[in-house]
């Protein structure tokens, strides 16, 4: 559905209504719909979220506006280094990490050739190292007083890059989609290669130049962990929805039909199945429908226990920062606890730069194609964060049950509706962009959508 190519007039609908493109007016020194914060009449301000955490910003000499009449203070959105890089007295590590080895190579001022070293996958080893070369560069009259390393993300997540700021050194993550590689059919790949690959893009990215790569968010532990319960959830969900299938697919080989194997009584019921033939169930699958049923109990109970225990923290801390976002969602009807916790854990509790940032982030953004005379749309970019993307998808669908009089949904409907009216389940991609940005706006900025009902609060 999501990967379906637009006609021209399904993309001018999009493309107009999805406000894409649409030009900020710079001359204007007051807050934008994006939530970016400009200073007014000299007085500086900070911009806010709504549940009170000040939003991160740049130095007021990276605003867009260089005039001095009205800076503009930014999100830093990772795609460039803000810090000045000074070259002689600055020591830049790449690592190209994989399960057997770590490839690392460095930069060392005052030393003509680029070390390269192999080693175990050892942080002990890794800051020994670094060490050495920081003492090589002090030899040749180059004292080092910024150390940068970069690696590429990948399955090791994000815990070197924690160990190494804790012990002094600037740690960074490349985004891995972000470094544009070679196009030929069968271009050489070794870890060699890609390792003067990355060495390149880092030293464009710490030179503050756009284009050449961008940086992963480092989260915490604690927010690493935060979104273990909705994913855990996730995978079990769909491990109910597998047994249960594959249930179904053998009774219907049997020609049994209508019968429902993730009933809590199911398992009573095996010895009254007959099959089209009269017969019951032969023994073997009797036996193997017992244990995929106790599968189902067990997968069952823990879907309960993290439900249960997720209600229970929102009602320990309900007003921390997190939980106060997954209550205000929860709070719109057709949103639950569950899609309100995935939605804040995965993309409204990072701080994004703009709706924009946000749209890009869940990979709802279109991919046109356009050379000479040529103008297509290819459908989603789909480069970024799947759950999101597919929650969304069903929340908007969801959405239209439950907020029938909002503006969204008349919005849709109004798209939709009639014998010239755009296929629903095109449109439905662009609600969902738009239901995203005003969630978002709505834990932000606390601005409800128009026409949204709303729970009563607890």
């Amino acid at each position: 559905m999501e990967g379906r190519d637009l006609s021209s007039r399904q993309t001018q609908y999009v493309v107009k209504d999805m406000e894409i493109g649409q030009p900020i007016n710079s001359d204007e020194c007051s807050e934008t719909a994006d939530g970016v914060a400009r200073e007014s009449k000299g007085v500086k301000s900070c911009p806010r979220e709504a549940m009170g955490r000040a939003a991160e910003v740049v130095a007021p000499s990276s605003s867009t506006r260089t005039d001095g009449d009205c800076p503009v203070a930014q999100v830093n959105d990772l795609s460039r280094s803000l810090t000045a890089f000074d070259p002689i007295s600055t020591l830049v590590v790449v690592v190209e990490m994989s399960k057997a080895s770590w490839l690392v190579s460095g930069a060392v001022p005052g030393v003509e050739r680029q070390p390269l070293k192999k080693l175990e996958p050892d942080a002990t080893a890794l800051l020994r190292l670094i060490e050495r070369w920081r003492n090589e560069a002090v030899r040749a009259g180059r004292p080092i007083s910024r150390i940068a390393l970069a690696y590429e993300a990948g399955r090791d997540g994000f815990w070197l890059a924690r160990w190494l700021i804790a012990r002094g050194i600037e740690a960074h993550v490349i985004h891995s989609a972000s470094v544009a590689v070679s196009r030929e059919r069968k271009r050489a790949k070794t870890d060699r290669l890609d390792l003067a690959m990355l060495m390149r893009v880092f030293l464009g990215w710490l030179r503050g130049e756009r284009g050449h790569c961008g940086m992963v968010a480092i989260p915490t532990m604690e927010e690493e962990d935060a979104r273990r319960p909705s994913r855990e959830r996730e995978s079990l969900v769909n491990d109910r929805s597998r047994i249960t299938n594959r249930m179904k697919s053998a009774l219907a080989r049997l020609g049994i039909r209508g019968f429902k194997p993730h009933l809590r009584k199911a398992p009573e019921r095996l010895a009254g199945l007959r099959t089209a033939e009269g017969t019951g169930l032969p023994a073997n699958i009797i036996e193997e429908f017992r244990r995929d049923m106790a599968r189902l109990a067990l997968v069952r109970d823990q879907i309960s226990s993290i439900e249960k225990t997720r209600v229970e923290r929102l009602e320990r801390a309900p007003d921390s920062g997190p939980h106060a976002m997954v209550r205000l969602l929860a709070r719109v009807i057709g949103i639950g606890i569950e899609t309100a916790d995935m939605l804040v854990r995965e993309i409204l509790s990072r701080k994004l730069r703009d709706r924009r940032a946000v749209a890009r982030y869940a990979g709802l953004t279109g991919s046109p194609d356009e050379s000479g005379l040529k103008r297509r749309e290819k459908g989603l970019a789909k480069a970024g964060n799947a759950r999101v993307r597919r929650g969304l998808i069903q929340l908007a669908w969801r959405f239209l049950m439950f907020q029938k009089d909002s503006a969204l949904a008349r919005w849709y409907r109004t798209r939709t509706e009639g014998p010239s009216g755009t296929r629903k389940t095109t449109m439905i991609v662009a609600l969902a962009r738009k239901l995203l940005i005003a969630l978002w706006r709505l834990v932000t900025t606390g601005e409800v959508p128009d026409g949204v009902e709303l729970r009563p609060a607890a």
